[in-house]
């Protein structure tokens, strides 16, 4: 995930500062300076760095934080504040029309994701009620609009296109066809080139004039760093930007990019894509950036996330059945499957508070035993699932044979099982088992 080497170097930075109990300015000026090197180590601006720490620094040599109880957790609040404002303060959500259709310009270089993530945008903004519309105006790229089509297939949005013609044309024709059929958002898919030149630029303003978008998006990878803040920069002044959606920012990223393109642009980034699924792309909130980057965890992304993957109806007949004591594998392997649509469990870990990203890279997360207990229990007979403990040897051996484990694993897989309805009757009950505590098992 971006900003995991700043986040270890940052939080390497406090933990110095915690060990000292009170503060001089010594330590705090010490400990900006390995501040604005882990800063430009994850590719922030030059200029960007300097202000912010120098704001940083004025504010935590002041005597209410040098002679305050906990004057380290004081300058890690500094920080975080300094930084979500950096990042733009607060979510900024996208400019809506007065008049339907709203229309939405996607621009940005070739390579850093406008098709995808447009599509991404469009598939989100039909989960909250719209009726989006995707336009092919990439007219030069080799299988464009082969690909918009595609992907907005996939996610159930409906493609205007007119082939290889006029984009502006084109543009215009797909307002006019979205107000017809009440379409209420509009996705323009624009050209993008290798890098910015005149003609390009040229094509973008034209299209701008003739449509009057509510917003042009500005697509940037935050894989390139300083490059996706001098291509911000450039596109921002040739059409006046009014947003940023930051693509691949679930890569190794340094995290640059994300903290100084708002700055340097004054726009704010508004979603970010973080993954290479259709449904991978997320509101950017800086606070909760800010957060993740200091190793506070992300509560209330997670919550958000499970929300959208937890199936409400199954939650309440699950619960149902938890205080009936009728917990079957069948329910564990449906719980499975609504975890793992949360996606990776490094991912959820990061936004949980308190989690050490250094004890995290040491820990073994075991994507794997997911598949090999939904192995497991969808090579079992319904009756089995139903009831594990008519599981004999020789059923044990057919399953092992049928999901390519080993009988051991299922041993290991129905003791898990077993301790977890015991829990769950202890606590229907009142009562937590004896010596239950800590001890079930997770896939670490």
């Amino acid at each position: 995930m971006a900003f995991e080497g700043l986040s270890d170097k940052l939080s390497k930075v406090f933990s110095k500062l915690r060990g000292k109990g009170r503060l001089s300015e010594a330590d705090v000026k010490e400990a900006m300076r390995e501040v604005r090197l882990a800063l430009l180590e994850a590719d922030v601006n030059y200029k960007v760095v300097k202000d912010l720490v120098a704001s940083i620094t004025a504010r935590c040599t002041g005597s209410n934080v040098l002679e305050s109880l906990s004057p380290s957790q004081t300058i890690i609040k500094v920080v975080n504040e300094e930084l979500t404002a950096l990042m733009g303060g607060t979510h900024v959500k996208l400019n809506m029309a007065g008049s339907p259709p709203t229309v939405v310009m996607m621009v940005g270089l070739q390579g850093a994701g406008k098709t995808t993530n447009g599509a991404k945008l469009a598939g989100l903004m039909k989960k909250q009620g719209k009726r989006p519309l995707l336009v092919a105006c990439d007219v030069y790229r080799p299988a464009a609009i082969k690909q918009l089509e595609v992907v907005g297939g996939q996610l159930g949005v409906p493609v205007f296109q007119m082939g290889q013609g006029d984009p502006v044309k084109i543009a215009k024709a797909a307002v006019e066809h979205a107000k017809a059929h009440g379409n209420d958002i509009v996705f323009i898919d624009t050209a993008g080139r290798l890098h910015i030149d005149e003609t390009l630029m040229d094509e973008l303003k034209n299209i701008k004039s003739a449509v009057k978008p509510s917003e042009i998006l500005l697509v940037v990878d935050a894989m390139t760093g300083q490059d996706a803040v001098n291509a911000a920069s450039a596109f921002n002044e040739a059409l006046s930007i009014d947003g940023v959606l930051l693509s691949k920012l679930d890569g190794d990223a340094r995290g640059g990019a994300a903290l100084s393109v708002r700055a340097v642009t004054g726009k704010p980034i508004r979603f970010a894509g973080v993954g290479e699924k259709l449904d991978a792309i997320e509101p950017f909130h800086p606070e909760r950036m800010a957060s993740r980057i200091l190793g506070m965890g992300d509560v209330l992304t997670l919550i958000e996330k499970a929300e959208q993957s937890l199936d409400e109806k199954k939650a309440l007949e699950l619960e149902k059945k938890l205080r009936a004591n009728k917990f079957t594998l069948t329910d564990f392997l449906d719980q499975l499957g609504q975890l793992k649509n949360m996606g990776s469990m490094q991912d959820i870990m990061g936004m949980m508070p308190g989690m050490d990203r250094r004890a995290m890279k040491d820990a073994t997360i075991d994507e794997k035993a997911m598949v090999r207990i939904e192995a497991i229990i969808l090579s079992m007979t319904q009756r089995e699932r139903e009831n594990p403990e008519m599981l004999n040897s020789s059923r044990k051996r057919r399953i092992a044979k049928g999901s390519g484990t080993k009988v051991e694993d299922i041993n290991k897989l129905l003791k898990q099982f077993d301790m977890m309805r015991q829990l769950v009757k202890q606590m229907s009950s009142g009562r937590m088992p004896k010596g239950m505590k800590g001890k079930i098992p997770g896939f670490m």
